[in-house]
C-alpha cells in the first residue's frame, strides 16, 4: 500500500509541472499587451518599457516561465495588473465561494445517484429501472444555466422562498448563507447526479452478474444483504473515481452557475480577468484549479484501494 501511494504521488508531480507549463504559455496567447493596458491611452514608450521590465515581459518566455515557477514555490502568485492587489488576496475568497458551491453539490449528487443507480441495476429492465434512467437522462441533458434560471423563477420569483441574487458566506451567517446556496447547489447536483446514476447502474449490473453474488444468494442471504454487503461496496470503485473527476472538474467549471446566481466565485473572476488581460490573476486562477484538480484526483487514487483491494498490488 505504501508503494502504491508513493508511486501515485511521484506520477502527480510531472503532471502538475506539465499543467503549469501549459497554463503559462497558453495565457501568453491571449491578444493584448498587459503593460499597455496598465498605461492606458498614454503614448509614452519609456513608461511602457519600464512597466514591461517590472512585469518581466521583456524577457524570453522560458526565462519568464522560470521566474514564475520560482515565485510559485515561494507562494507568490504575483500582483493583479488591473486591481493592483496581491493575486492571493483575490483568489482565496473566490475559491472559498466556489468550494462552498461545488463540494455540497457533489455530495448531494452522490447521495442521490448511488442508491438510485444501485436500485436501477438491481431492477434491470423493469419499470423502476426505466423510470430512474429516464430521469437521469433528462437531468444530464438539461443545460445548467437553464435549470438555474428555472429554479430562480420558480423558487425565487413565484414562490419567494429563496433569494435570487447575491451571496452571503455561511461563515458569517450560516442560515442566510445556506439560503443563497440552496438553488445553485441543487442545479449542479441534479445534473451531476444524472451522470453518476448511469455509471452506478452499469457497475451494479456488472457486479450482480459475478459468481460470488450467485454464491451469496445460494447461501440464503436476503436481497437486501446481497445489495448492501456485496453489490454496493464493489460497485463503488469506478463511482469513486468519477466523483473525484467531477469534483475536480467543477472547481474550475462552475462559471455558468456562478454567473446565473451572481456568485463571486473563481470562475467569474477568471472570466473577468481574461477580458481585462490580467495575466497574473488568470494564471493564479488556473493554478488554483489545476492544483485542486490534481490533488483531488491524487486523493481519489490513493483511497481507491479501499473499494478495490486489487489495486494495492499495482
Amino acid at each position: 500500500m505504501t508503494r502504491y501511494v508513493i508511486t501515485r504521488i511521484m506520477l502527480a508531480i510531472p503532471t502538475l509541472l506539465l499543467a503549469l507549463a501549459a497554463i503559462f504559455f497558453l495565457v501568453r496567447l491571449i491578444p493584448g499587451d498587459p503593460a499597455q493596458l496598465m498605461l492606458g491611452d498614454v503614448d509614452d514608450p519609456a513608461a511602457l518599457a519600464r512597466i514591461r521590465q517590472e512585469l518581466a515581459l521583456d524577457q524570453p518566455l522560458p526565462v519568464q516561465f522560470g521566474h514564475w515557477l520560482l515565485q510559485l514555490l515561494r507562494g507568490d502568485l504575483g500582483q493583479s495588473i488591473t486591481l493592483d492587489s496581491p493575486v492571493s488576496e483575490l483568489l482565496l475568497p473566490s475559491f472559498a465561494v466556489t468550494a462552498s458551491l461545488v463540494v455540497p453539490a457533489v455530495v448531494v449528487a452522490a447521495l442521490i445517484a448511488i442508491p438510485a443507480g444501485v436500485v436501477a441495476g438491481w431492477k434491470q429492465n423493469t419499470r423502476l429501472d426505466v423510470g430512474v434512467m429516464t430521469l437521469a437522462t433528462l437531468a444530464l441533458s438539461i443545460p445548467s444555466f437553464w435549470l438555474g434560471l428555472m429554479f430562480l423563477l420558480v423558487f425565487g420569483v413565484y414562490l419567494n422562498l429563496l433569494p435570487v441574487v447575491g451571496y452571503v458566506s455561511p461563515l458569517e451567517d450560516f442560515w442566510q448563507g445556506l439560503s443563497y446556496l440552496v438553488l445553485p447547489v441543487m442545479s449542479l447536483a441534479l445534473i451531476e447526479a444524472g451522470v453518476l446514476i448511469r455509471l452506478v447502474r452499469a457497475s451494479a449490473i456488472e457486479v450482480l452478474g459475478l459468481d460470488y453474488i450467485a454464491h451469496a444468494r445460494a447461501k440464503g442471504l436476503t436481497e437486501a444483504a446481497v445489495i448492501v454487503r456485496h453489490v454496493l461496496p464493489n460497485a463503488m470503485a469506478p463511482t469513486w473515481t468519477m466523483i473525484g473527476l467531477t469534483l475536480g472538474g467543477l472547481l474550475g467549471g462552475a462559471v455558468v452557475t456562478e454567473t446565473v446566481f451572481s456568485l463571486p466565485g473563481l470562475g467569474r473572476l477568471m472570466v473577468e480577468s481574461v477580458f481585462a488581460r490580467d495575466y497574473p490573476v488568470i494564471q493564479g486562477c488556473m493554478v488554483i484549479v489545476t492544483v485542486a484538480y490534481v490533488s483531488v484526483n491524487l486523493l481519489t487514487e490513493i483511497t481507491y484501494p479501499i473499494f478495490s483491494p486489487g489495486a494495492r498490488d499495482a
